[in-house]
């Protein structure tokens, strides 16, 4: 089978049978990569994993970095993911809806504690989706910032440097109290109240 353009992956796959097979090779690399790092990794243990034959991963990537970037844009849209099933659930006010968002993230690095050293890597690997995992993050965070300030919730000063801040602060608390924790739920709730309090007495309205 010949390979695709290692710098491009193909199309996605038409037919259900590709995308679960995309999936597996996906949910595979997520722990290869997690273990072993990039370097280390190699599509041969990819597919082993996936129980997927080695010539067919070129019909779903083009070589090892060509996963290895639609993994962190996978991981990505994961972390989007969960933050928009969790405040689409309720009705919930601006500050509300921040702790909303961190407890979904923090949720979902508990799940996919490899997304940690996947994504660190990916600034070395393939720098441009490290910077656009980011990027898009920070811009999620504004959009809820600004509504909830046309709303007279929020501040009316927010900026992106606020977002940037708030993001910063969401991706240690991971850290330290999803990936780092051997403790429950529990931990992850003391988290959020936390950065709620620091929300609320940072970003919340003003005296008038």
């Amino acid at each position: 089978m010949a390979r695709t353009d290692p710098d491009i992956s193909p199309a996605p796959p038409a037919t259900e049978r590709g995308r679960r097979t995309r999936r597996k090779l996906l949910d595979a690399a997520t722990i290869e990569f997690g273990e072993r790092g990039f370097h280390e990794a190699s599509i041969a243990s990819i597919t082993r994993r996936a129980g997927v034959a080695l010539g067919s991963f070129y019909t779903y990537f083009g070589s090892k970095e060509a996963i290895f970037r639609d993994l962190v844009r996978d991981l990505s849209e994961g972390v989007r993911q969960a933050a928009a099933q969790s405040l689409a659930e309720r009705e919930l006010d601006a500050l509300e809806t921040e702790r909303a968002a961190l407890g979904a993230f923090l949720a979902f690095a508990r799940e996919h504690k490899e997304i940690y050293r996947i994504i660190d890597e990916s600034e070395f690997v393939d720098p441009e989706s490290y910077r656009l995992h980011y990027e898009k993050t920070a811009e999620r965070i504004l959009g809820r910032l600004r509504a909830g300030a046309a709303a007279g919730q929020l501040r009316g000063d927010l900026d992106e440097a606020h977002a940037w801040a708030i993001m910063g602060m969401n991706v240690f608390l991971g850290l330290r109290y999803a990936v780092w924790s051997n403790g429950d739920g529990d931990d992850s709730e003391r988290a959020a109240q936390a950065a709620a309090t620091i929300l609320s007495e940072g970003i919340g309205p003003r005296e008038a």
